[in-house]
């Protein structure tokens, strides 16, 4: 995939440069009702690569919401620098799974841990794949998910579930990740509809309170779901009610794929549009890149292109470490 054409004083997205895409990557888990099964991306070159470890989401979909969805993202961020790991979670249809067992259909708790297996084995699953061993940068890792994926990689960032069937206060916040981007994660479960709360209790028993991972959340204008919460701006709670540093992007016109994240020309995507798909994957890329290398400019670029721009297509709220 080329990289979008930029204006001069945009972040310098460099060429896009050949990956190589393996899969599966597969390892037996303990408890696990199937093995897990995952997909490296990496650009076919380059040392000290930093890691992003990918958690899909829960759509209608049977293999976008796996390890073989989330092209136009994984490819771009691989193909700009980074090594992408997207796991198969135990939610996904492909695996067709009792959907009735102790975590219910979402697997919520398993899907956290898929990643932080990944995180404890990173050595062996560089060395499963081709001309990959010995090139990750293991201190510079961070995590990003889509919907149910965004509520994966909260827990990772500090986000604290209680268990609907043990009362247990589940911590699983991972302090091996560096930052963290949630693309339209599930807000305050008291906002949630009912029929949502009843079917997916989990999602309605999420606080975050102690959520202190720097993040960026994204949501769009149309991301608006009346059978999730009759709340327009329920989607970007993850940064409203956690403390910072955090960031939350909005982005104009967009619903919930965001002009199509989840797979090249997929069909369920209700607000098709490559543009912002680029627009995505350029301001992603941009915070990843300075919250890794904190004296790189990339941010602070896009930061001042957003609050300079005459016809805004996306606004951008930040606040600090420590602040609520």
């Amino acid at each position: 995939m080329n990289s979008p054409t930029v204006k001069p004083d945009r972040p310098p997205v460099p060429r896009a440069t050949a990956i190589l895409s393996y899969s599966p990557v597969t390892f037996e888990v303990p408890g696990r009702l199937a093995p897990l099964e995952m997909r490296v991306v990496a650009p076919a070159q380059g040392e000290k690569l930093p890691v992003i470890l990918f958690s899909h989401g829960h759509g209608a979909s049977n293999f976008l919401a796996s390890m073989r969805g989330y092209g136009p993202l994984v490819d771009f961020y691989a193909a700009h620098g980074f090594v992408v790991i997207i796991p198969t979670h135990q939610s996904s249809k492909t695996l067709a799974l009792d959907p009735n067992g102790p975590e219910g259909a979402l697997f919520w708790r398993s899907r956290a841990n898929d990643m932080r297996f990944i995180l404890d084995h990173l050595d062996e699953v560089a060395a499963a794949v081709p001309t990959l061993s010995g090139r990750l940068d293991k201190e510079r890792v961070v995590a990003i998910g889509h919907s149910l994926g965004a509520h994966t990689v909260a827990m990772l960032a500090g986000m604290r579930v209680t268990d609907s069937k043990t009362g247990e206060l589940v911590d699983l916040s991972e302090p091996r990740l560096k930052a963290a981007i949630l693309f339209s994660p599930p807000g305050d479960g008291k906002d949630m509809t009912p029929e949502l709360a009843q079917r997916f209790p989990e999602l309605g028993a999420s606080g975050f309170g102690q959520m202190g991972l720097p993040s960026l959340v994204i949501t769009g204008t149309e991301d608006v779901n009346p059978n999730f919460s009759k709340r327009a701006d329920w989607r970007g709670d993850a940064y409203r009610l956690s403390p910072g540093p955090k960031s939350l992007l909005t982005l104009s016109d967009a619903g919930h794929l965001f002009g199509g994240i989840s797979g090249y020309d997929a069909k369920e995507t209700s607000d098709e549009s490559p543009e912002r798909v680029a627009t995505v994957q350029r301001i992603t890329w941009a915070y990843l890149r300075s919250v890794l290398e904190p004296t790189d400019p990339a941010w602070d670029i896009i930061r001042k292109e957003l609050a300079e721009a005459e016809e805004p297509r996306s606004t951008l709220e930040s606040k600090p470490a420590g602040a609520t």
